[in-house]
């Protein structure tokens, strides 16, 4: 039995493999674990438009920098600005302040502020508006003992495209995206290596077929499929789950398609780098279930995340399909602001289809 123990030892440390999966996976699980499940806030992008300009808005505003949890990203000049700072993308949050701000907090002891949050991410804009709020009830604390009369600054707060702040609206596109990927990855993944595992690859070697021609032929039957299935995830969303869609329906079915390819060509090419249906199975929900739901944005917000991490997020296709369909269903915004995550995605589909080709074009020599 001892001798036996021992040979086992010596089998599991001669497999560099099995190590990866004992020591390996764990610690890699860990650390993004470690530095992406978070609910704190670091660096959010936040506008405000100043409409009184004067010494106490301005220490407010330096209080609300200093603190760590925001960067100003743009100092608004007019009301009308505020829509399509959302609508871009990166300003989670506006802070206005009314006219004669100072002069008000000074004579009355009340002045008013709106905190205006992209509930499209409710977590996150609850948080933001939380740490706001913290944040001026401190320095009201602070003035208070220098002030004639009882002081108050009400934040009047506003949701913007969530109201009611229903976690459905941020779980329906990131379930999508999830789903979308994964099913038509996987779906894709199999089918080359089951054409090597049945020993019909011989056939298909010998065709007249060019790579480009089977590859094609293999993706555009799961295309038609994957589209049916994006297409019961919205009207599930819209009818049961009310989640609206505010933009082009005709736009949010052509991104959907853009993505399924990008998914249908990644699967394709983790089918050309395997040899079996087990392994290639594993791959892709290993690979791509992970990091959609951590490094997407789906739940956990990337500004969040290490620098490192960060980096890593432009590469998952998901991420850039999540901002693309919640633009489009909660924003209502149209192509002009969405150009550069469709272009994103088209340049990884482009990718992936190339590698595929060059890969199988290896086998064919």
């Amino acid at each position: 039995m001892k001798g036996f123990i021992i040979k086992e030892f010596y089998h599991i440390f001669r497999d560099f493999r099995t190590l990866i999966i004992l020591f390996g996976i764990p610690v890699v699980q860990l650390m993004l674990f470690g530095f992406v499940v978070t609910n704190e806030i670091k660096d959010a992008k936040i506008a405000i438009y100043d409409q009184s300009k004067d010494q106490v808005t301005q220490k407010i505003t330096q209080k609300l920098l200093s603190s760590g949890y925001f960067l100003l990203d743009k100092n608004i000049k007019n009301y009308s600005e505020i829509e399509s700072c959302f609508k871009e993308g990166n300003i989670k949050e506006v802070i206005v302040f009314e006219s004669d701000f100072a002069r008000k907090l000074e004579k009355e002891g009340k002045a008013n502020m709106q905190l205006i949050a992209d509930a499209s991410d409710p977590n996150t804009a609850n948080l933001l508006v939380n740490y706001t709020r913290a944040i001026i009830n401190n320095y009201v604390a602070e003035m208070a003992p220098q002030a004639k009369i009882p002081l108050q600054i009400i934040p009047q707060v506003r949701m913007q495209y969530n109201p009611n702040l229903k976690g459905v609206f941020m779980f329906v596109p990131g379930i999508m995206a999830m789903l979308l990927m994964l099913i038509s990855a996987m779906l894709t993944s199999i089918s080359i290596t089951r054409e090597k595992e049945l020993g019909t690859m011989e056939i298909l070697l010998v065709s007249p077929l060019r790579p480009i021609q089977i590859i094609v032929g293999k993706v555009l039957p799961y295309v038609l499929l994957s589209f049916v299935n994006a297409v019961i995830i919205l009207l599930i969303g819209n009818f049961i789950f009310e989640v609206p869609i505010q933009g082009s329906i005709i736009l949010l079915l052509a991104e959907s398609v853009l993505f399924i390819m990008v998914a249908l060509s990644l699967g394709i090419l983790i089918s050309t780098l395997t040899n079996s249906q087990q392994v290639a199975m594993m791959i892709s929900l290993v690979a791509l279930m992970l990091p959609t739901i951590l490094l997407s944005g789906f739940i956990f917000p990337i500004e969040n995340m290490p620098v490192v991490l960060q980096a890593l997020c432009q590469f998952m296709p998901p991420k850039w399909f999540i901002t693309i369909i919640k633009s489009i269903m909660l924003k209502g915004v149209g192509l002009g602001y969405i150009w550069k995550e469709t272009l994103v995605l088209v340049i990884m589909m482009s990718v992936f289809i190339l590698l595929s080709v060059r890969k199988f074009k290896v086998r064919l020599e």
